[in-house]
């Protein structure tokens, strides 16, 4: 004879609809985070796939994001040349002029506005920082406020306060590169040009550069506007080098970019939930749940008291 009991009944019930409701959950998760789990422990034997997968997102994700600094840095850095070379462009034209109509009126004048344009583009900073004073990125690498400032100093070395360390950043595995310029680099020579000029200026016999020039005045002159023009074709192969580093930084970053969209698209095969499945996993579990309540409503009036009774 087989016995039936009302507890085992109510017991086997109970069971499915915890059953139910756990399979429900585990769908609604799946449906409002869209993935197949919420940690490593939910993709068993994938996560070891999916922890280095995750490692090389980060990876590339960090260069990227260098990418970008640097990009951006090398933008400000062209900036800074093209003003330093425009200034040097503008004394060249200011010597010429003195030379071709043998008169210096207002050239020292001239020639002052154009080193405070230098001294600017020097003295430029980025995100705060002072572009050319290499690691020492908080002090004015020109401190010089005018020419009479340069003639002051002892030498050209001592007007520069940046130090030697170059900026150089990591921007893919292997690559480093060494973007940054110091100020000494790209001043020095222009620098010592306007110092001697302003030298020139200021010392009896030879000075002063106003008026008439003199035959020695204008030999003087047609030095240093030679001097200038060498100066300025060393500040153009900055410009150009800078270039060079920004198409190559672009490039790298385009790869890297390529990359990241490959492992986007093997973490999401791997991650991602399948929507359609998850949502007819939810509802099949609901209607689970309807029934496995139902069925306990039921066994309310099948109980065996009330056959005794």
């Amino acid at each position: 004879m087989t016995r039936v009991a009302t507890f085992g009944n109510y017991q086997s019930a109970l069971l499915d609809l915890m059953s139910a409701q756990s399979r429900a959950a585990e769908a609604q998760e799946r449906v409002s985070t869209q993935k197949n789990a919420t940690d490593l422990t939910g993709f068993g034997r994938q996560s070891e796939t999916l922890t280095a997968l995750k490692g090389a997102q980060s990876r590339i994700q960090g260069f990227l994001d260098t990418s970008e600094a640097v990009s951006a840095r090398l933008t400000t850095q062209d900036l800074a040349l093209g003003q330093i070379n425009d200034a040097i462009s503008g004394a060249r034209e200011a010597l010429g002029n003195a030379i071709a109509t043998d008169s210096a009126s207002a050239l020292m004048q001239d020639l002052e506005g154009r080193f405070q344009a230098m001294r600017g583009g020097l003295n430029m900073r980025h995100l705060g920082s002072y572009l050319f004073a290499g690691a020492s990125t908080s002090t004015q690498p020109v401190a010089a406020d005018s020419m009479a400032d340069l003639a002051a100093a002892p030498d050209v070395p001592s007007l520069f306060s940046n130090d030697t360390l170059k900026t150089a950043s990591r921007v893919a595995e292997g690559t480093t590169l060494e973007t940054g310029f110091l100020a000494d680099d790209v001043g020095s020579d222009v620098l010592s040009i306007l110092r001697d000029i302003q030298t020139f200026h200021t010392t009896p016999g030879s000075g002063p550069l106003d008026g008439r020039l003199t035959a020695p005045q204008k030999a003087f002159l047609t030095t240093q506007l030679g001097r200038l023009a060498a100066a300025g074709t060393e500040v153009v192969n900055k410009m150009a080098g800078t270039g060079t580093f920004a198409n190559q930084v672009e490039s790298l970053t385009k790869s890297q970019e390529a990359q990241k969209t490959a492992l986007d698209t093997l973490v999401a095969g791997r991650t991602d939930a399948d929507m359609a499945k998850a949502i007819t996993d939810l509802q099949l579990s609901q209607v689970a749940i309807q029934a496995s309540a139902q069925v306990i409503s039921q066994l309310r009036q099948v109980s065996l008291l009330n056959y005794l009774s």
